[in-house]
């Protein structure tokens, strides 16, 4: 009896394992070390485990249009967001989760004190930004651009990024001898590369208001509403300013 009990528990897991769920999380590409930590404390908290999945903003929404199963979506802007809510995919309003930072970044010692004057020079030959149509990181770099003027003088040595992700790569191999990207890649401690970088004034661009969604798909996961508190908690706040974001 004692070994059938033991058997039946065991297949009680199982089964238990089986059917348990996991978080979809659709995450902007900006995010993609912190929501490891991120992931990882919640785990910690709550046994629960979340899958994320890392891209730029806007194609993440064209996945989710196309009927993706996600059950959260953390983006690099609010209005992103908000479309999804007014197309009626989401179960309640979109909230902002963090503020982000933007940087100009290299992997070279080259000086920013006046980088504006720098684009402009032969030293400089690729600048990597990210496709400002898709990604929010994108779109501020080039109200900076614009807001200083340079913008069309600098178009040709323009390197376009899919995601911040991939200029982020552009920045640290060295493919691009500076990027404009979330101070988030600087402040990893999984980053080994030597970079040297500067905060771009907050009052060039519009607030990269980082909003987050609960989509009509946790409905049927109700694990996924504790990951949504657990982003707006105290313990997630401070992980997101560890790694440069600005939280309420």
């Amino acid at each position: 009896m004692k070994r059938i009990k033991i058997i039946l528990f065991l297949s009680f897991l199982l089964s238990a394992n089986a059917f348990a769920q996991n978080i979809k999380v659709a995450v902007a590409a900006n995010l993609q070390s912190v929501i490891k930590v991120l992931g990882v404390d919640f785990q910690k908290k709550t046994g629960i485990r979340i899958e994320s999945i890392v891209g730029s903003s806007g194609n993440l929404v064209a996945q989710m249009r196309n009927g993706a199963p996600y059950d959260l979506f953390l983006s690099a802007d609010i209005s992103f967001p908000e479309t999804l809510f007014k197309e009626g995919f989401s179960i309640k309003k979109p909230v902002t989760y963090a503020l982000g930072s933007l940087i100009i970044c290299s992997n070279q010692d080259i000086g920013f004190e006046n980088w504006e004057r720098l684009l402009l020079t032969d030293r400089i030959k690729k600048i990597a930004v990210a496709n400002p149509a898709i990604a929010p990181y994108g779109k501020a770099a080039t109200e900076v651009l614009k807001q200083k003027g340079i913008l069309a003088d600098i178009k040709s040595k323009i390197v376009t990024g899919e995601s911040i992700s991939q200029v982020n790569t552009y920045i640290t191999t060295g493919v691009a001898d500076v990027g404009f990207t979330t101070q988030a890649l600087v402040k990893d401690p999984a980053n080994k590369t030597k970079l040297y970088w500067l905060v771009i004034d907050p009052k060039t661009y519009s607030p990269i208001e980082q909003g987050m969604v609960l989509l009509k798909h946790a409905a049927a996961n109700p694990d996924a509403e504790k990951f949504y508190q657990y982003i707006l908690s105290p313990a997630a706040k401070a992980i997101f300013k560890e790694y440069g974001y600005h939280v309420q």
